[in-house]
C-alpha cells in the first residue's frame, strides 16, 4: 500500500500543505547564491553534533527524493528520528493493516456476510458478532489513526496543519467516527444506520498520496466528462421524444407491443433507451416494433450508432486525453520533489563541517557515508555508490556531479544472470552447451503443447462419461511420461546453468515449481493406488479419488503451459503490461475500492431486505396467486424469471458482487427494474449513478491507462528481442511512463523552493 508521504503541498507556492515556519526552530542556515560561504548560526542550548545532524538531514532528504515525498517537514534531530520511524516499514505496514481491518469490518458487522450462500431461498442464518466485538477492534484502529494524525501534525507544524484540507478532514472523520461509535455502544449496537461505515474509505484515501493526486486529476477532468455526458443526455432525451411519438397506443392491441413494453410513459421510455445505450437489451427492445415493420429498425440502429459507437467512444478519448494531461502535471510535481530533495541534501552537505569554500562541493567520503545510511533498494545503492567512487581520486563532488549520480534512480534495472558453472571435462562442456541452448526451451514448449493436446483429446472422448465410467489408466500413463520429461528438462537446465543461474529466470522458477508439484502428486498417486494397471477402481481411497487426483494433475499441466508466454515477444509484452497494471496502478484500483465501498453501504441502507422471494419457491408451479406479491413478475428476462435471487443488497459481500454485475452492464436493467418495482421508481437514480461512475467513467479511465501503459512498453521494447525482454526487468512506474514528457526544473526554481522551506531558513 502506498502511504501518505506528506507531499500534497504545492511545489510552486510559498509553502507546502504540510510544512510550517515554527518559532521554535533552532537552526538557521545562511547560504550565498554566488557560492561565497555556507555557515550555521547556533541558538542557545543547541546540541553539538552539527556534522551528524547535517548527515541525518541529507539522509532523510534523499529518502524523500526516492519516495517522491515532500521535504517540508521538521529537520531537527529528534524530529528526523521520529520521521524515519514513521516511514519505517513496520510502522507503515501497521498503519496499512489498521486501514485494511477497519474496512473489512463491513463483512462481519450486521448484516453479516458470514454465510455460505447469499440466496435468501437457501441462506442459513449468518453469524452475528456480539455487541462490542467489532466495536473493540474498530476502536483500536481509531486510536492508531489518532496517533497517525498526531505524528503528522507534529512533523509539519501547526501553521501548515491549518492549511491542509486532507488533515483537517482526517481529524473530522476520526471525530465523527468516535462520536458514532459511542452512540452505537450506548444503543447496545442496535442502531439503524452507522454513519462511520460510510466514512471509512476516507482512511484509505488520505493514506496514499498517489490516490489523492488521482482524485484531484479526476476532479479536474469532470468538466470535460460532464460536457460529453450532457451531450449523451440530449441525445437520449431527443430520441425518447421521437420514440414516444412513433410508438403510441393504437386501437389494435396487436400493434401496441412496443408501447406497452418500452414506451408506455416517459420514465419507461428513458430507461429503455438508456439500457439500449449500453446494448444490454439489444435487440429485445426493438423486436415488437421490428416484427410489424422493418423500417422501425432505422430508429434503433441510428440511436445505437450515434450514442454507443460515437459518443461513448468519444468519451473514452476525452477521458484519455484530459486525464493524461492532468496526470502528467501531477507526475511533473513528483519529479520536482525528487530533484528538490536531492538539491536539499547537497545543500545541507555543503554546510557539513561549516566548510568555507569558493565553490559548492561535498566530500566523497561524506556522500558514501550518507548512502550507507539511506533506506533504499540494494541494486540502486550499489549503482549510486559505484558512481560516487569514480570521484574518489578527486575527493570532492560539485553540484552537477552530485545530481547526476541519482539519475540511476530513473534507470531500468538490468537483470544480470550469474555466470555459467565451469566444467573441466570436455564431454560435460559439450553437454552444457547443448542443454543451455535456446532450442531446448523450444522443444520443452512443444512437449508441453503435446501434453495439453493429449489432455484435450481424452477430455473430448470422455465428455459424455460419468466419473465411474472413465478409464483413468491411459491418462495417468500419458501424464507420467510427460512429467518424467519435465523432470529431465529441469535437471539438465540446472546442470547447464547451475542452481543460481536456473533460479535467476522467472519462467524457470515457475516451471520448476510446477514440475516438483506434479512429481509429488504422481508419487502420491503411486503410493495410494500402487503400480498402474488397466481398469483401476476409481473409488475413493482416502480424501481424494483417483479421478480427482488425475484432474488436479491435468489442471497443473494446463497451467504449466503458460511457460510459453516469455518466449513469444508480443505475448510477453502483453503479460508484463498486465503485471505492471497490478503493481503500479494500485492507486486507481484503490479509488475504485472506495467507490465500491460507498455505493455498497448506500445500497444496504436503501435496499436491504427489499426483495424477498415468495413462499415455496421450489414448487412455484403448484402455488396460487395469493402466495405471490403484487410486485412479483415471472415475465421473460425479469429478475425473478432469471433466478437472480443471490444478487441482492442484504449484506456487504452480496452488495459488492451485485455492483460488479451492474458494472459489467449485462442484464443490469433486470436489477434496476426489480428494485424499482419492489421499492420506488426513484431507485433507478441509484443504478444510473452507479452506471455513470463505474461503467462510463471508471472503465473508460482504466482503458485509457491500459493504453498509456501498453504504448509506453511497446515503444521501449519495439527494438528488443525475446532475450532482451527477458533480460530487462521493467520496473515501470507512473513517473517513468511520462519521463519523456517531463520538464526538468531549473536551478533557480529549486533554489527558490529551498528558500521557502518552512523549517530550513536560508538567508540570501
Amino acid at each position: 500500500m502506498e502511504t501518505d508521504s506528506l507531499l500534497t503541498g504545492s511545489v510552486n507556492g510559498a509553502s507546502g500543505d504540510y510544512g510550517s515556519r515554527s518559532a521554535a526552530d533552532s537552526r538557521r542556515m545562511s547560504y550565498s547564491a554566488a557560492g561565497e560561504s555556507c555557515s550555521v548560526e547556533r541558538d542557545t542550548g543547541e546540541w553539538a553534533g552539527d556534522e551528524n545532524l547535517y548527515i541525518q538531514q541529507a539522509v532523510v532528504f534523499i529518502e524523500d527524493a526516492i519516495q517522491y515525498r515532500s521535504i517540508n517537514h521538521r529537520v531537527d534531530a529528534s524530529s528526523l528520528r521520529l520521521y524515519r520511524w514513521y516511514y519505517s516499514r513496520i510502522c507503515q505496514w501497521g498503519l496499512g493493516l489498521s486501514i485494511a481491518v477497519v474496512l473489512l469490518l463491513a463483512f462481519v458487522e450486521r448484516p453479516s456476510s458470514l454465510s455460505v450462500s447469499s440466496d435468501p431461498r437457501h441462506r442459513s442464518p449468518s453469524w452475528e458478532p456480539p455487541c462490542g466485538f467489532t466495536e473493540s477492534i474498530e476502536m483500536v484502529c481509531l486510536i492508531i489513526f489518532c496517533l497517525d494524525l498526531a505524528v503528522k501534525s507534529y512533523l509539519i507544524g501547526w501553521e501548515e496543519f491549518r492549511k491542509s484540507k486532507w488533515l483537517i478532514g482526517y481529524m473530522v472523520v476520526i471525530s465523527v467516527s468516535i462520536i458514532d461509535w459511542v452512540l452505537s455502544i450506548s444503543m447496545v449496537c442496535d442502531e439503524t444506520l452507522r454513519v462511520r461505515r460510510l466514512l471509512r474509505p476516507f482512511f484509505l484515501l488520505q493514506n496514499s498520496s498517489l490516490m489523492k493526486k488521482t482524485l484531484k486529476c479526476i476532479k479536474r477532468t469532470l468538466p470535460e466528462i460532464a460536457s460529453v455526458i450532457l451531450l449523451l443526455a440530449l441525445h437520449l432525451c431527443l430520441f425518447t421524444m421521437i420514440g414516444m411519438l412513433l410508438f403510441v397506443k393504437t386501437e389494435d392491441p396487436k400493434k401496441n407491443g412496443e408501447w406497452e413494453l418500452h414506451f408506455r410513459n416517459l420514465p419507461n421510455s428513458l430507461t429503455s433507451l438508456l439500457v439500449l445505450l449500453t446494448t444490454a437489451n439489444n435487440p429485445d427492445v426493438m423486436i415488437p416494433a421490428y416484427s410489424l415493420n422493418r423500417g422501425y429498425a432505422i430508429f434503433f440502429v441510428t440511436f445505437s450508432v450515434i450514442g454507443t459507437y460515437f459518443l461513448m467512444n468519444l468519451l473514452t478519448a476525452i477521458i484519455y486525453n484530459q486525464f493524461r494531461g492532468y496526470l502528467l502535471m501531477s507526475v511533473q510535481t513528483s519529479v520536482i520533489r525528487r530533484r528538490l530533495g536531492i538539491r536539499a541534501a547537497f545543500q545541507v552537505l555543503t554546510c557539513q563541517g561549516a566548510q568555507q569554500a569558493a565553490d559548492e562541493r561535498v566530500r566523497v567520503d561524506v556522500v558514501l557515508e550518507v548512502m550507507s545510511r539511506v533506506q533504499m533498494k540494494s541494486y540502486y545503492r550499489t549503482a549510486i555508490t559505484t558512481e560516487v567512487q569514480q570521484y574518489a581520486d578527486v575527493g570532492y563532488m560539485d553540484r552537477e556531479q552530485f545530481r547526476k549520480i541519482f539519475d540511476e534512480l530513473d534507470k531500468d534495472r538490468i537483470k544480470e544472470h550469474p555466470p555459467l558453472p565451469q566444467y573441466n571435462s570436455t564431454v560435460l562442456q559439450r553437454l552444457q552447451v547443448i542443454f543451455s541452448h535456446y532450442y531446448l526451451t523450444i522443444i520443452g514448449n512443444a512437449v508441453a503443447l503435446a501434453n495439453v493436446v493429449c489432455i484435450c483429446t481424452v477430455l473430448v472422448l470422455n465428455s459424455e462419461k460419468s466419473t465411474a465410467e472413465r478409464d483413468n489408466y491411459i491418462m495417468e500413463i500419458i501424464n507420467l511420461c510427460f512429467i518424467l520429461y519435465y523432470l529431465f528438462e529441469m535437471c539438465v537446465k540446472i546442470f547447464a546453468f547451475g542452481w543460481r543461474g536456473y533460479l535467476s529466470y522467472r519462467n524457470n522458477v515457475f516451471d520448476g515449481f510446477l514440475t516438483i508439484l506434479l512429481l509429488a502428486l504422481q508419487i502420491t498417486i503411486f503410493v495410494t493406488y500402487r503400480l498402474p494397471y488397466s481398469h483401476w477402481d476409481p473409488s475413493s481411497h482416502g480424501m481424494m479419488s483417483l479421478w480427482e487426483m488425475v484432474r488436479l494433475v491435468n489442471m497443473l499441466i494446463v497451467f504449466r503451459f503458460l511457460r510459453i508466454i516469455p518466449d513469444i515477444k508480443l505475448m510477453a509484452l502483453v503479460a508484463s503490461t498486465l503485471l505492471d497494471l497490478v503493481k503500479n496502478l494500485r492507486a486507481f484500483a484503490g479509488i475504485l475500492v472506495v467507490v465500491y465501498y460507498v455505493f455498497a453501504v448506500f445500497g444496504i441502507w436503501l435496499f436491504e431486505g427489499a426483495i424477498k422471494p415468495p413462499p415455496e419457491m421450489s414448487v412455484l408451479s403448484n402455488t396460487t396467486m395469493e402466495n405471490i406479491t403484487s410486485n412479483y413478475s415471472m415475465e421473460c428476462g425479469t429478475y425473478e424469471q432469471l433466478g437472480y435471487w443471490p444478487n441482492n443488497f442484504d449484506d456487504f459481500a452480496a452488495s459488492i458482487i451485485l455492483l460488479y454485475d451492474l458494472m459489467v452492464v449485462n442484464n443490469w436493467h433486470a436489477f434496476m427494474d426489480a428494485y424499482s418495482r419492489y421499492t420506488t421508481e426513484w431507485a433507478k437514480i441509484y443504478f444510473v449513478c452507479w452506471w455513470l461512475v463505474s461503467s462510463v467513467m471508471w472503465v473508460n479511465l482504466f482503458v485509457a491507462l491500459i493504453l498509456e501503459n501498453f504504448i509506453y512498453k511497446w515503444d521501449r521494447s519495439h527494438s528488443c528481442s525475446v532475450t532482451d525482454v527477458e533480460k530487462i526487468r521493467y520496473d515501470t512506474s507512473v513517473q517513468l511512463m511520462f519521463k519523456e514528457q517531463i520538464q526538468e526544473p531549473t536551478e533557480e526554481e529549486l533554489l527558490c523552493q529551498l528558500h521557502q522551506h518552512p523549517h530550513l531558513h536560508l538567508h540570501w
